[in-house]
């Protein structure tokens, strides 16, 4: 009786962290959506300094307790820490925002679901993260429906090299936010709520230089209305609440597990820019989703086969 309610127990916490995550994604995929409903509601640069000294001014409101606490562990790093915040929170919201100006939510979406293998090859690059064939041959899937998007499915368009700005735009953002997520293996071991809160601090320093060259060149957009509350949607969701879900899920199901979900993120995308934004799907989308997919899939694959398969 007690092996199967732990059974039963086990079912509940796995269901509860689908869940959790298909959240996650759905709140990280609004993000997308989010920035391109603020174009000309409020400038790139208001929203990134916003969203990040919002979310660093919250956590030290609940979680100071806890970052003094891990100032010990925090110190020695810092400079580390702060350089991490600025490349993985502020170049890749500012590189995302600004593709958001010039490009579709479709395909910023679609783009942002080749973050894991950017994060794969980042870490081979900086760190000699062992690679299995199947992990270079996803790689290679997922760049080409990279490129399939930017070329917006025409081959004269990458032989021309007539690539969309916004487009070479959210390549930069994954790059960036890529070399982030494999350096944070180098991270010192803290809570999440101080990790955070540091990141935030590195990325509102960074931010606060190009929101005043964004205002010397006459770009700043003060919010109104609908810029407020597109700022309070990605402070408070994609942001907080998100972070939060994912931390339980990963507590729930493992961190191997929890990270296939991201996979969604671009699945939700689409169908958020194509039902709120009203933008239009083509096949090219679809390719370049089916491509990204199954890269990911079979890098996922590489990298969990046992070794004495290989």
């Amino acid at each position: 009786m007690g092996g199967l309610l732990r059974l039963r127990c086990g079912e509940i916490a796995i269901y509860k962290a689908y869940v959790l995550l298909a959240l996650t994604t759905f709140f990280w995929a609004g993000n997308s959506i989010a920035g391109k409903l603020a174009v000309g509601h409020a400038s790139p640069m208001v929203l990134v300094t916003a969203r990040w000294a919002s979310v660093m001014v919250v956590l030290y409101l609940f979680k100071r307790g806890q970052i003094a606490a891990d100032w010990q562990a925090i110190r020695p790093r810092l400079c580390y820490l702060l350089l991490l915040g600025a490349l993985g929170f502020t170049v890749f919201s500012v590189a995302l925002y600004y593709a958001l100006v010039y490009t579709t939510a479709i395909n910023a979406s679609i783009l942002q679901g080749g973050m894991p293998l950017f994060v794969f090859a980042a870490s081979f690059i900086f760190f000699s993260s062992r690679v299995s064939l199947e992990q270079a041959i996803g790689f290679v899937f997922s760049f080409v429906g990279v490129i399939v998007i930017a070329m917006r499915g025409e081959l004269t368009n990458l032989i021309d090299l007539d690539i969309n700005f916004g487009d070479a735009l959210m390549l930069v953002a994954i790059i960036a936010y890529g070399i982030y997520t494999a350096a944070l293996r180098s991270k010192p071991q803290m809570h999440w709520a101080s990790l955070m809160f540091t990141l935030c601090l590195g990325a509102t320093l960074a931010s606060l230089p190009m929101l005043a060259f964004e205002a010397a060149q006459g770009g700043t957009i003060l919010p109104d209305m609908r810029g407020g509350v597109v700022i309070a949607y990605i402070v408070i969701f994609p942001s907080l609440i998100a972070q939060a879900f994912y931390i339980r899920a990963v507590e729930l199901i493992g961190a191997n597990r929890a990270g296939l979900f991201i996979n969604l993120l671009p699945v939700w995308g689409a169908v958020l820019a194509v039902a709120i934004l009203g933008e239009e799907f083509h096949l090219y989308h679809a390719v370049a989703l089916m491509l990204i997919l199954a890269g990911i899939s079979l890098a996922e694959y590489g990298g969990r086969k046992p070794s004495g398969r290989r």
